[in-house]
């Protein structure tokens, strides 16, 4: 069973999705730790056209950047100026009061929910293939006792026939006979079907066609689960568990990303005009090349006044999402717990039924032969024999029904109590 957990992660689209998400946000870190590194912009701009301009402040509404200094004209010159313009500069968050690492940890939180999300994919894709497994065991086991059931009437059909053929019995018993072959090929047509279905189901999850899988019906009893309290390492549960802590790191984060930020800034420039100190317009060439330098720097700090009714809104959101995703976790440790108390219960029923089927199908074997020798010598009809056949196959379904049972219901207490692994182990 381990060769085919491990070909499922190999091979199916699902899990290699999730795979592909855990490296996706592993890189997200490294992305937030960049946001932080400083802006850097350089430009050069080439530009013409008329030079006419009034005196007076404006809002720096998106458009056309204007100069707040007018002409020295008293109309407007629409001779074409060229300018050029070159410049860098840089700023950088020098205090954020904890932003940065608030962010970084947003990531990992992240990194750890993709992960979990991953784990509980592979532990429920391992379960669903550990239950088909038990469930091919048991259609094989069923398909040898249905083949048996089908030799039985055929023996019976071939029996009426020479009975009825030297007048012993009536005729109708071969019909009956042969009515009760027809149904035991087709229950046993419907077996080999229903085995077809599961090995396609296997296929689909494993990517291994059509795989021959040794039944191992001897599970040494180290892998069964003795107690009922859920894991906390269990993937199903740890998943809810991550998802809290992720809303708790976004709750962190956004009330870092409110707070004031400390800027550090500085640049350069250098500029060139086709008009002179003096309003003198030169040919538009001499804009081309740089004529003046300058250089600033300084610290600033900003902040929205409004920043406060921003944070509130949005860690009550989030207020929120910790809830739920609290109640989440909850849910699924009881509904984990409950179901390893229902296992508890198959468990005990199936043991207690495993005792008594051997007894049953002991005495059904037995009559099965005794009313086949009544049914020959004449003293019996058809119907009794067919009611001695019919409770030996039920005898013998029930104990495989029962065999699958208490097998599921070992599996199930392991996944539930989160050793699901350390089952899987046990079969080979």
């Amino acid at each position: 069973m381990s060769n085919l957990v491990d070909s499922a992660n190999r091979h199916l689209p699902l899990l290699l999705e999730k795979q592909a998400l855990v490296q996706s946000a592993q890189a997200g870190i490294k992305e937030a730790k960049d946001v932080f590194l400083p802006q850097v912009n350089a430009v050069e701009e080439l530009s013409a056209g008329s030079a006419n301009d009034v005196e007076g402040p404006f809002l720096t509404i998106p458009g056309i950047i204007h100069p707040i200094g007018g002409g020295i004209n008293a109309t407007s010159n629409y001779q074409a100026v060229t300018g050029n313009m070159a410049s860098l500069y840089g700023q950088y968050e020098l205090v954020n009061f904890g932003l940065r690492g608030a962010q970084v940890a947003n990531a990992k939180a992240f990194v750890g929910v993709t992960q979990a999300d991953l784990e509980k994919e592979r532990y429920q894709v391992k379960w669903d293939i550990a239950r088909i497994y038990f469930a091919i065991q048991k259609n094989r086991n069923q398909l040898a006792v249905d083949s048996e059931d089908m030799r039985r009437y055929q023996s019976m059909y071939e029996v009426s026939r020479a009975l009825t053929g030297s007048g012993v019995n009536p005729g109708v018993d071969s019909s009956l006979a042969r009515a009760g072959l027809s149904r035991t090929r087709i229950n046993y047509n419907e077996a080999v079907g229903a085995l077809r279905r599961l090995q396609l189901e296997l296929a689909y999850l494993t990517g291994i066609q059509g795989p021959e899988i040794p039944v191992d019906t001897a599970i040494r009893a180290a892998g069964l689960v003795d107690d009922t309290a859920v894991a906390l390492s269990n993937p199903l549960a740890d998943y809810f568990a991550k998802q809290k802590l992720q809303y708790n790191a976004e709750q962190e984060l956004a009330r870092k990303s409110y707070l004031p930020k400390i800027i550090l800034a500085g640049g350069g420039w250098a500029r060139g005009s086709s008009i002179q100190y003096d309003n003198d317009y030169k040919s538009p060439a001499q804009g081309l090349g740089y004529q003046r330098l300058n250089y600033l720097g300084g610290i600033g700090i900003t902040y929205d006044l409004f920043n406060g009714v921003h944070k509130r809104d949005r860690v009550a959101v989030l207020n929120g999402q910790v809830a739920a995703a609290d109640y989440a976790l909850q849910q699924q440790e009881l509904s984990l717990n409950n179901q390893a108390l229902q296992a508890d219960e198959s468990i005990r029923t199936a043991r207690a039924n495993l005792v008594e089927l051997p007894i049953q199908l002991r005495a059904a074997n037995a009559a099965y032969n005794q009313k086949l020798a009544q049914y020959k010598a004449g003293v019996i009809n058809l119907v009794d024999l067919a009611n001695a056949s019919f409770e030996l196959f039920s005898a013998q379904s029930d104990y495989i029904t029962t065999l699958n049972e208490w097998y599921t219901a070992s599996l199930d207490k392991a996944a539930a109590a989160g050793r699901l692994d350390q089952f899987i182990q046990t079969v080979k």
